[in-house]
């Protein structure tokens, strides 16, 4: 299954003030808020692990049929950063979500899968044969890509991302 969020930045700074008592301890865990207050970029942080929950969220409600606010169920770690790219898990239950964001100036775009190996398989597509359910959980209905079914969307500002997991035809057991 895949999730994935987008995050605005610039669109963030207006609408968000991160800075206001009580926001980081409403949204993340202590754990993720050692993160926060450890690193020298809190802002960027900040958007990741949420975009990381949301895209998580994205699956878990695809999976559950739930519709719940809890991010602080949703419990990030970050396995590897850079300024432009990472990796990490998000944790809900006994459930992990496996994870990678690409980082740039103006938005944050996040892609969750159940299995580690769907993070080298997905692929954008044009927002269109989308269908959602009676739960509002979007489905792709072309048959152009037979092998798939489950689509996310995101958008957030001047962004909008559609991802699916392309699966391998030529796949063979051994």
């Amino acid at each position: 299954m895949i999730g994935n969020d987008v995050i605005d930045i610039i669109q963030s700074r207006q609408e968000s003030n991160w800075q206001r008592k009580g926001f980081i301890e409403k949204l993340f865990a202590p754990a993720e808020q050692l993160i926060i207050a450890q690193n020298p970029n809190p802002e960027i942080i900040i958007w990741l692990l949420w975009s990381m929950k949301e895209a998580a969220y994205k699956i878990y409600n695809r999976e559950t049929k739930i519709r719940e606010y809890i991010p602080k169920k949703l419990v990030c770690t970050i396995a590897s950063i850079t300024d432009d790219y990472s990796t990490g898990q998000v944790i809900c239950g006994e459930t992990i979500y496996h994870t990678k964001t690409t980082i740039t100036p103006n938005s944050l775009h996040t892609i969750a899968v159940t299995f580690v190996e769907d993070l080298n398989n997905v692929i954008e597509i044009e927002k269109k044969d989308i269908l959602k359910d009676e739960d509002g959980i979007p489905y792709l209905s072309s048959s152009s890509l037979h092998n798939t079914k489950d689509v996310s969307i995101s958008h957030h500002g001047r962004f909008e991302k559609v991802v699916i997991i392309k699966k391998n035809k030529d796949k063979r057991s051994v």
